[in-house]
């Protein structure tokens, strides 16, 4: 079956109407985002779940607004203090483009996000589907979403094979998406769908049989839901060795801040090189012992990073380190800084 011919066989059973009808009975309803109306507390929300579970997402949500109740709070911090919330949540572009996207809406929009989704996608780290989920929830406008859950959904459903790496096919089924839109009740068929990809249509062993779309589904009727989406172009995926510094110095640790661009950029992280011996000829050189700890792997999206701690303890009194970039930090200091949750697991 065609693309095509699935979304108009499903229209006509009434997709809209079976998503609706089942996220008032099956779907999530206490999710402490879906409470409100806030444009603030819900692109917070959108956010986090990018890539992130809810079960992890739920105690960040919490502590940030507990720290940044408002967009003003926010965008009057300083990005350090924003990077330490974000701290072992992940993928931390989007904790620098939160900040940033703060700041412009206080400079460029006086404080109010703007009500629409065209609007919305022109702020920093918005893309089209987040700003229509911001849209549709706060201000009920008919926008579709297409994230990934909401594209394994559709995908399976309408036997839609087009290749998604390719951009011609990822217009067709955001034309698609827009054409199965209801009339009327458009947040409760946006949470379905979200609800739907996150619970029962999984990437993996979907739960067909308490699906409301079940009868209408192409990929369930093919026997291969898990064929869908479509996606060839795969990331490749590379390997990273490097041994890190951890340097004490009685309750203090030395630590050095990355670079703006690049892996857990402006983050604080203990001291990289390439090879442990670095380290240990370090250590040798400025009369101190060094001790090479368990090699473990830290996996990024990319790339399978393996890490080893080499840890060395300098003499109370001695100089700071020569030629080192960084500065030490006391322990509950360091804590309280923007660390990878690698660096932050070593530290505690």
């Amino acid at each position: 079956m065609s693309s095509a011919t699935g979304a108009a066989d499903v229209a006509h059973v009434g997709l809209a109407e079976c998503v609706v009808h089942w996220q008032a009975k099956h779907g999530r309803h206490t999710l402490p985002w879906q409470r409100t109306r806030d444009p603030y507390r819900v692109w917070l929300s959108e956010i986090m779940l990018q890539q992130t579970q809810v079960a992890t997402v739920l105690d960040y949500y919490d502590r940030f607004l507990a720290r940044f109740p408002d967009v003003q709070a926010l965008a009057a911090a300083c990005l350090d203090d924003v990077l330490a919330l974000w701290s072992g949540l992940g993928y931390y572009s989007r904790a620098r483009n939160l900040h940033r996207c703060a700041q412009q809406v206080m400079a460029l929009h006086g404080g109010a996000f703007p009500a629409t989704a065209a609007g919305l996608a022109t702020l920093p780290g918005i893309g089209r589907s987040t700003a229509a989920a911001i849209a549709a929830f706060c201000h009920g406008e008919r926008v579709a979403i297409l994230d990934g859950n909401v594209k394994r959904v559709l995908t399976r459903v309408l036997g839609f094979a087009g290749d998604l790496a390719e951009s011609r096919h990822e217009k067709r089924l955001w034309s698609l998406a827009e054409s199965l839109l209801p009339a009327s009740g458009i947040e409760a068929y946006t949470q379905g769908l979200m609800d739907l990809g996150a619970t029962v249509c999984v990437t993996r062993q979907p739960r067909c049989e308490a699906c409301p779309l079940a009868q209408a589904c192409v990929a369930r009727a093919q026997g291969r839901p898990q064929a869908y989406p479509v996606k060839t172009r795969k990331l490749r995926r590379r390997a990273w060795c490097h041994a890190l510094l951890h340097l004490t110095q009685g309750e203090r640790v030395w630590l050095v801040q990355r670079p703006a661009k690049g892996v857990w950029a402006g983050l604080w992280t203990l001291p990289q090189a390439d090879e442990p011996s670095t380290w240990v000829d370090w250590a040798a050189a400025a009369g101190a012992r060094a001790q090479v700890g368990e090699a473990f792997v830290h996996v990024l999206t990319h790339a399978d990073w393996t890490l080893t701690p080499v840890q060395v303890c300098l003499p109370e009194g001695a100089p700071a380190p020569a030629g080192l970039e960084g500065r030490w930090f006391h322990g509950a200091e360091a804590l309280a800084l923007g660390l990878p949750a690698p660096v932050r697991k070593l530290l505690s």
